[in-house]
């Protein structure tokens, strides 16, 4: 099977899904991810989650050192890239053209990321005028493999008084995206950090969507707060 630009994809959908979990978990500057957080992630044991990691390796697509963290080999890292860009331009595609919202689309991206042949992932991504980032804000990878990440930090670390731009919020945990659409908490708004209150475990903001000059009142927990990404 191969993916865009003529990547070798592994034929297993499961190959194919430990790949991007490995390439998820450093994405954003994260350690590498280790067999027992890979196991969790994909909800296996971690003797079968350490059994797929010894195929991958076996197989020339990931190094992994004995109790030691998992990355991704050069061809790991084309086939990873290559199974990311499929699922986010479907992503893409769920909310732009079919009436989802941004917390409905991951499951449906699983599913139908391993079904799609590369011709309809090209022609999807002219359909959406070759989108450079998912709904969430993760960016997508270009055909050729090629990902721009732009200058982040967790919101969790900009002190009071400061803030950025939102550029990204994990859609790890539906519940929370669907918090923070209901408060106002989108993609390319500016969040400032107004007080944070560690006595309640929430942090107080005020929110600016584009286009508008009067900043909302924003009170969110950690969990939340945890999800968001602004400009550096």
């Amino acid at each position: 099977m191969t993916g865009d630009a003529g990547t070798r994809l592994p034929t297993s959908n499961v190959s194919q899904d430990y790949l991007k979990a490995i390439y998820a978990a450093v994405e954003w500057g994260g350690p590498a991810t280790s067999v027992s957080a890979l196991a969790a992630r994909m909800g296996v044991s971690p003797s079968t989650a350490s059994e797929t990691v010894r195929r991958l390796a076996d197989e020339g697509l990931v190094h992994h050192e004995r109790y030691g963290g998992i990355s991704l080999t050069g061809r790991g890292r084309e086939a990873a890239l290559a199974m990311v860009r499929r699922h986010r331009l479907i992503e893409t595609l769920l909310v732009e053209h079919l009436g989802y919202e941004w917390d409905e689309v991951h499951d449906e991206a699983e599913v139908l990321e391993h079904a799609v042949s590369d011709l309809l992932i090209e022609r999807v991504d002219a359909l959406l005028g070759h989108p450079v980032r998912d709904p969430h804000g993760d960016p997508i990878p270009s055909a050729s493999g090629e990902v721009s990440l732009p200058p982040t930090r967790p919101l969790g670390e900009a002190p009071a008084g400061e803030g950025g731009r939102i550029v990204r919020i994990s859609d790890a945990e539906p519940q929370v995206l669907r918090h923070l659409a209901d408060v106002g908490m989108n993609l390319d708004a500016h969040v400032e950090v107004v007080e944070t209150r560690p006595y309640v475990g929430t942090t107080l903001f005020a929110v600016t969507q584009p286009g508008e000059s009067q900043p909302a009142r924003v009170e969110l927990g950690d969990p939340a707060v945890a999800a968001v990404w602004i400009t550096r």
